[in-house]
Parts: structure tokens; C-alpha cells; sequence
């Protein structure tokens, strides 16, 4: 198999080709120049990347340089709601949730209000919940919550020690700070629900 390009790359994992670029630029992914001056990785390269990241592995990729498949995305049977009133967000959790855990069931919600309702009726496992939003903000949320089995992972762009301790004190049990990375997000995710399962 011939080496990829980033947008080749791109469309195999289902992610932007800036994240792509970005992965490369950082040191994650390994990668070439040709005398052009594109990017180039080596199949071989990738599979040890998306091996590394428990990322999901291309039947292609995986055919070509004889892949152990049983890197497949963890298979976990939970149920996630996601508050945000940021569409791109939403879209961005999703997204990599979906990626790395195959029996997952995701409800949205975009404000407050809609959140407790929709906690009320869907019963998530996990709340991942954007602090600052119109209207009700999700500190309300979690002042109006009755938590029983489900995590909080709360999501701010405004990382300050005030409102650590506050997200905390409110009921939250872990917080990202945007903007964050699927790893970053997989990570807390997979502390917050208990790991693979």
C-alpha cells in the first residue's frame, strides 16, 4: 500500500483533515515530506498510531499490514447525555464517542431546561455538561439535580481555579477545558464510566 495522504487519512478515520495535520505538527502521528512539501505517512505508521490511541482501525489498513482487529472500538452498552448550545460541540462529542464505543446511546440537549427534561426521561449514565449557556447555565443544572448513578463531566472555557473549585462544589465529578482534544475527551470519559466495557 502506497503512503497516505492526509486527506486520504482524514476520510479513513473520519475526522478533520486539520486534526490530521495536527496530529502530525504535534509529534502523535509520524509522518515525511516529500520534496513538494506534502505530508506523507506510512500505513505501517498510522496502524501504530490509531494502535497507540485505541482508535478504531480501517478494514483497509488493517487488510494491508495484517492488523490485530481486535483493536476494534470498545463495545460498552451506556447511555450519554450531551448539554451544550454550541451545535459544533455537540456534533464533536458525538462524534468521537461514537468512535471509540460501539453500543453507546447519545441524547443532546441545548440549554438548561431541555436538560432536565431530558435527564429525567433518557436516565443517562453520563452528563457531560457545558457550564456556560444562555438562559439557565449549568451550574442551575446541577443545583436542581438529583444525581443517583449517573457522572458529571463538566465542560468550561474558563479554566480558573474559582471555577474549578466551583464545578466541583456544585456536584460535578471530573471538568475538560475547551478546546479539548478526542484524546483528552476519551480519556475522562473512560475514567468517569468505568473504563472498557
Amino acid at each position: 500500500m502506497k503512503p497516505l495522504t492526509t486527506y486520504q487519512i482524514s476520510q479513513m478515520v473520519n475526522v478533520n483533515i486539520t486534526t490530521v495535520i495536527d496530529w502530525i505538527d504535534k509529534g502523535l502521528l509520524k509522518a515525511y515530506k516529500t520534496p513538494g512539501g506534502h505530508r506523507r505517512v506510512k500505513p505501517s505508521d498510522l496502524l501504530k498510531f490509531l494502535k497507540k490511541y485505541k482508535m478504531p482501525i480501517p478494514d483497509v489498513i488493517a487488510k494491508d499490514v495484517g492488523a490485530d482487529l481486535s483493536a476494534r472500538p470498545v463495545a460498552i452498552s451506556k447511555k450519554v447525555l450531551i448539554v451544550d448550545d454550541d451545535k459544533d460541540i455537540l456534533e464533536f462529542i458525538s462524534r468521537a464517542l461514537k468512535k471509540f464505543y460501539k453500543n453507546i446511546k447519545i441524547e443532546f440537549a441545548s440549554d438548561g431546561f431541555m436538560a432536565g427534561k431530558k435527564i429525567a426521561e433518557f436516565k443517562p449514565n453520563l452528563l457531560i455538561l457545558d457550564i456556560k449557556m444562555p438562559g439557565m447555565d449549568g451550574f442551575a443544572v446541577l443545583e436542581h439535580l438529583k444525581k443517583e448513578n449517573m457522572k458529571i463531566l463538566a465542560i468550561t472555557g474558563y479554566p480558573s481555579k474559582e471555577i474549578k473549585e466551583k464545578i466541583f462544589k456544585a456536584g460535578a465529578d471530573d471538568y475538560l477545558v475547551k478546546p479539548f482534544s478526542v484524546e483528552e475527551l476519551k480519556q475522562k470519559v473512560e475514567n468517569l464510566m468505568g473504563g472498557k466495557k
